[in-house]
């Protein structure tokens, strides 16, 4: 038996509240760990969807039993990290030992739509690292006074507390990052690639040893589609293309037509469907990618579902295929 868990996520960038709620069912169902949600204010691709995810989320969970996360949810301008210290003390209230908050320092897509000046990558990071500073001080029940450069906090304290803290893995996608998430967080969030998270995950692993702490959770992801035929799947996926491209998630580029333009000008719909996300109809390969991942060392792979081809097809063929064969 595979000893990795197998989380579920949603697209906020793609479906509707309600569709949401309705594949978190569906993928308690067949069988995933846990269940989560992308947490995007836009769609990286025209034509998108924008759901919140924490209200998303809130009702996800009443309406099933499985942990929750979100994956991520951006802690730089949008998001104050004192409301997002309380709401996700709320959902841990709400559902007691389920909540997850993953956290990534966002990409302009999210953050340049509320006006802000999309800046450089160190900045971003020292943004980064004074918001999960602030939600950790929040969620140990301190009264906070601090100047983050980008917010501040004066006298500020959570009034409702769960009784235990709700969980933090911080996303990374290089050393310094790495370092934060050690430092910050109780586990690590990359991407599922084999030639970038290797890298990344040893970062993570230094930092913990010179902190003198253990590593926490591995969280690696992919997003996955399946239909019955490859040009289906890809027809119907394709969109997605702009996630692999580096630079939009660091540089200040947000209108989708655009970051669309860019990726089908640099990559193929093969290559994305092979070497990107996992897009196939061959369940056999599918399992084969995750295998691939979970071997990088990941405590948990979370696969993204992404898509209009047949969503609720993808999760019923996991359920019946993949993940069996994946925990033979």
């Amino acid at each position: 038996m595979s000893s990795t868990e197998y989380w579920f996520a949603g697209s906020t960038e793609e479906f509707t509240p309600p569709e949401l709620v309705a594949q978190a069912q569906a993928a308690e169902d067949v069988g995933f760990d846990a269940l989560g949600l992308s947490d995007h204010f836009g769609p990286w691709f025209p034509g998108g969807q924008g759901s919140q995810a924490w209200v998303t989320l809130a009702a996800i969970g009443a309406a099933t039993t499985l942990p929750l996360a979100t994956g991520v949810t951006p802690v730089q301008h949008h998001y104050h990290p004192g409301v997002v210290a309380q709401a996700f003390a709320a959902l841990e209230a709400l559902y007691p030992g389920r909540v997850t908050l993953g956290v990534g320092s966002g990409e302009s897509v999210n953050e340049s739509p509320f006006g802000l000046d999309w800046p450089s990558l160190e900045v971003q990071q020292a943004r980064f690292d004074a918001g999960l500073e602030a939600i950790n001080r929040l969620w140990d029940g301190e009264t906070v006074t601090m100047d983050g450069g980008w917010f501040r906090l004066h006298e500020a304290k959570l009034f409702t507390l769960p009784e235990q803290r709700p969980r933090m893995i911080v996303s990374a996608f290089g050393p310094k990052a790495a370092r934060i998430a050690a430092e910050r967080g109780d586990g690590l969030w990359t991407l599922g690639d084999p030639d970038e998270a290797p890298a990344v995950i040893d970062a993570y692993r230094a930092a913990c040893s010179d902190l003198g702490k253990e590593p926490g959770t591995i969280v690696l992801q992919s997003g996955i589609a399946w239909a019955s035929s490859q040009d289906a799947v890809i027809e119907g996926a394709r969109k997605w293309k702009p996630t692999q491209l580096p630079e939009l998630y660091v540089d200040d580029i947000s209108d989708q037509h655009e970051m669309q333009r860019r990726a089908d000008a640099v990559m193929t719909d093969e290559e994305f469907a092979h070497e990107g996300f996992i897009a196939s109809a061959d369940l056999d390969e599918h399992a084969e990618r995750i295998r691939e991942i979970e071997e990088l060392g990941a405590d948990a792979v979370c696969l993204q579902l992404i898509g209009s081809a047949d969503p609720m097809g993808t999760i019923a063929a996991y359920g019946s295929t993949v993940l069996p064969a994946l925990c033979d």
